[in-house]
């Protein structure tokens, strides 16, 4: 078990002495929602009954992971980003077939993480102005739009609502699951343009500096939150090479989500592991700067209790009980 000293001004440790059965589900297999999932089920395990068995199921960690727990398939899945579960609460965009109003959450995983519409410089391209008004036949990477995979649905909203037709350019459409083959087809000079998370992976920085990233405009971004609740969010001056702040669509957070019916001391468990274990996931990503990092340590409690999706009462119960500064 790992080491835990019991605090006077820190939320109580569980026990829960039945032995658990549950089922969580993560990424692909080896990203950092598995390593999340990982986490949880060891410290978890350590403080309920001696059989307890906890599982994590592939997933790619988008829509699907949210409609398993919805339908409950699965007690805890881990999505990305935070803010795109929100429409599954009430029925909006792709939940418009099918919405889970007893969603709820254990915590939240900070990642700060942005997408990011970017052309190459060759083409002379600064503004989604000068890209409507040249109309480039373009070899854009992203993700595939399929109704699951956030990156795809996402990039078809700005793309969409900010006047871009890449195929009716003339262009093409490379689209892939995950950001590595995305990105790969950018370095080795396959796509001339690409719209994309992930920006903490260090290939942005090497294939960066031969792009213009495009700041999204504002009536964009406005109309995308009025839809869907999806916030916008600064890229911090300097973070690409030579390139200054600039607005696009927020891509942050890793939600920990589950279903107003788990019991109670579980969802509290689960949150103070959470919590008051968060050295044993900090530790795995400690030899990268904080920005660079796929988890954006130090992680802090109370922040990692605030979600746009309300929080399971058994986890309330945690982040209320922590010491107020």
């Amino acid at each position: 078990m790992s080491p835990s000293v019991a605090r006077p001004d820190r939320p109580v440790e569980p026990k829960i002495e039945r032995s658990l059965t549950l089922h969580l589900r993560g990424d692909w297999g080896s990203a950092n929602l598995h390593r999340v999932c990982g986490w949880i089920a060891q410290e978890l395990a350590d403080r309920c009954g001696p059989h307890t068995r906890i599982a994590t199921w592939n997933s790619r960690g988008f829509s699907d992971a949210v409609r398993a727990v919805g339908r409950g398939e699965v007690q805890v899945a881990l999505t990305t980003p935070t803010a795109f579960a929100l429409p599954a609460l009430d029925g909006r965009g792709v939940y418009s077939d099918e919405h889970y109003p007893d969603l709820r959450t254990l915590g939240v995983v900070p990642q700060r993480d942005r997408l990011v519409v970017a052309v190459h410089k060759d083409l002379g391209i600064t503004s989604f102005a000068e890209l409507r008004e040249q109309k480039p036949a373009l070899t854009l990477a992203t993700s595939i739009h399929d109704g699951v995979n956030h990156v795809g649905l996402a990039a078809h909203e700005v793309l969409t609502r900010s006047g871009v037709d890449v195929k009716g350019w003339g262009g093409e459409l490379l689209e892939d699951e995950r950001p590595f083959e995305s990105l790969d087809h950018v370095k080795e000079g396959r796509a001339n343009a690409i719209v994309h998370e992930a920006i903490m992976l260090p290939v942005w920085q090497e294939i960066g500096r031969h792009l213009n990233f495009l700041e999204v405009e504002e009536d964009v971004l406005e109309r995308i939150h009025e839809d869907f609740g999806w916030p916008a969010a600064t890229v911090d001056d300097g973070y690409f090479p030579g390139r200054s702040a600039f607005r696009t669509l927020d891509f942050s957070d890793f939600l920990v989500l589950t279903r107003a019916d788990l019991a109670d001391d579980v969802a509290y468990a689960i949150a103070w592991v959470l919590g008051e274990t968060r050295h044993i996931i900090e530790g795995q990503y400690r030899h990268l700067a904080p920005e660079r990092s796929p988890i954006t340590y130090p992680l802090d409690p109370a922040t990692m209790g605030k979600s746009p999706i309300p929080l399971h009462p058994g986890a309330a119960r945690y982040y209320g009980a922590l010491p107020t500064s």
